[in-house]
């Protein structure tokens, strides 16, 4: 009986370290995502488009295999929204993809890409409008397009990102990815003293997995070069 226990106990933890979710926790992007995509289910994909963009924005070293990865986060997020159309959180990984797919394609293919960002972000807060970091994301989107002078184009506007900002982190305090994307904003609209405090807050918060703590690195850096 003992050893009936031991072993079931080895299943279960087996079980729970190629969690894809615990696996991105971990910073382990890459067994994530293929774990995460054999679950074949909305949440799976969801989650194998996150670990791989993950693994573009903080792993990949060359900007063909951060191409590559945000191509790969942009499929599984497809077959998220294919297989849950009412899924947020395949609307807000095909938003995140594919706004860092932006900068390697072509300038035609970019200009498409900026509203279906838009339109994706407007999406997951149809469907979940607590979602905190689809505000942040539709912040920077805001930041982005106004600041390159083309936010006319798609309904940008400086003035929504500190309000989507604020809304965000009211309702999530504890991200240090809010408090460090908030930061940064803050520097691009000439507030080094807003930044510094949101940096500051982000190296305070505790950081509860490898994300955390890389983003903490930059907060650091960038306070850093503030001073």
């Amino acid at each position: 009986m003992k050893n009936l226990f031991v072993v079931a106990l080895a299943l279960l933890t087996a079980v729970a370290l190629a969690n894809p979710a615990t696996l991105i926790d971990e910073g382990r992007f890459q067994e994530a995502y293929q774990e995460a995509l054999d679950l074949g289910t909305p949440e799976g994909y969801a989650l194998a488009a996150k670990a791989a963009s993950y693994f573009a924005g903080y792993k990949a070293t060359t900007d063909k295999d951060k191409e590559t990865w945000y191509t790969k986060a942009e499929q599984a997020a497809k077959k998220a929204i294919e297989a849950d159309p009412n899924y947020p959180e395949g609307y807000f990984e095909l938003a995140r993809a594919q706004g860092r797919l932006a900068q390697f394609r072509g300038i035609l293919a970019s200009l498409n890409l900026a509203s279906s960002v838009r339109d994706n972000l407007k999406k997951t807060l149809a469907l979940d409008p607590n979602h905190d970091a689809a505000m942040v994301a539709l912040a920077i989107w805001n930041l982005e397009l106004a600041q390159k002078g083309v936010g006319w184009m798609y309904g940008a506007s400086i003035k929504r990102v500190e309000p989507l900002f604020q809304k965000a982190i009211a309702l999530n305090p504890t991200a240090i990815a809010h408090r460090l994307e908030y930061g940064s904003a803050l520097i691009r609209l000439k507030k080094p003293d807003a930044a510094r405090e949101q940096l500051q807050k982000a190296l305070e918060l505790p950081a509860k997995t490898w994300v955390d703590r890389a983003d903490q690195e930059k907060a650091r850096k960038l306070l850093t070069e503030l001073r």
